[in-house]
């Protein structure tokens, strides 16, 4: 049964198990997807927000960015794909190096490669879950086509009815995104990340806005879908459970350094509550 079949066939009913999503390819010895080396931030005058970190993010890791609130968890995460700049040190993200800010060139290349998921859905309200998941492909040669589902080519609606499936949401590829549940937009925003076969998934605080069933089941869907599809997953949370359970390693921020960085089958909540202590 192709993908249009179980969509035209899906209205009112959720498939409990659909199959993986497409695999992206993965290169032969690709190892280290980031490296930071004496890595520092700040704001004009202001003291650093965080100073001479070492990180290293291999592939196929899911890693939580854990920290009290001004710990710079966020700031962290975006100095390390290059979305804001750094003060000192380098970075390479996927071969491409980097000290303050990547080129042009290299930022189109590193955002080629990254799916991106915010606390804030950051979806079109009015538009369907299916456009929504097309506009994950805004950027791509011909992108124009990405600004609604009905312009959209054949292959980019059926990648985006997959990544739908995947979520299990493509009985609601049609319905308006500001009619679903928080839980549900939260797993079209995933799909409109899947949608780009990234090499990497970004999430800032993706369950942070949710119910805690809802945000479990988010977190489950997103580590297994980025496990399934060879994935690497970084993401930020307060949630202590959150980064123990779905999370391969954990790295805390506090004070502007690296607490702790340690595979999470070897804390415990309590080992984690001196993060956020003091």
């Amino acid at each position: 049964m192709s993908i249009m079949d179980i969509y035209e066939n899906s209205a009112g009913r959720e498939r409990i198990a659909p199959g993986p999503y497409l695999k992206r390819h993965q290169d032969v010895g690709e190892t280290a997807l980031i490296s930071a080396q004496n890595l520092s931030k700040r704001y004009g005058n202001s003291s650093d927000i965080f100073s001479n970190l070492n990180v290293q993010i291999s592939s196929g890791e899911t890693v939580a960015l854990i920290g009290s609130n001004g710990a710079g968890k966020s700031t962290l995460l975006k100095c390390l794909i290059g979305l804001l700049p750094h003060s000192a040190g380098s970075v390479s993200v996927f071969d491409e190096t980097f000290t303050s800010a990547p080129n042009a060139a290299q930022a189109r290349k590193i955002r080629s490669e990254i799916g991106f998921v915010f606390q804030k859905h950051c979806l079109v309200s009015r538009a369907t879950a299916l456009t929504n998941v097309v506009h994950g492909l805004l950027g791509r040669q011909g992108s124009w086509r990405g600004w609604h589902q009905m312009i959209a080519t054949t292959s980019w609606r059926n990648q985006a009815l997959e990544a739908l499936d995947s979520v299990n949401l493509i009985h609601k590829a049609n319905e308006r995104v500001d009619q679903l549940s928080g839980g549900q937009a939260q797993r079209v925003a995933i799909a409109r990340a899947l949608v780009r076969k990234p090499k990497l998934f970004i999430a800032d605080e993706p369950a942070a806005s949710l119910d805690p069933k809802s945000g479990h089941d988010v977190m489950q869907r997103f580590v297994d879908l980025a496990k399934a599809n060879n994935i690497t997953l970084m993401f930020t949370s307060h949630n202590m459970q959150h980064a123990l359970q779905y999370a391969d390693r954990i790295i805390a921020l506090k004070a502007g350094h690296i607490l702790l960085d340690q595979k999470s089958d070897d804390l415990t909540a309590q080992d984690l509550k001196v993060v956020f202590d003091g």
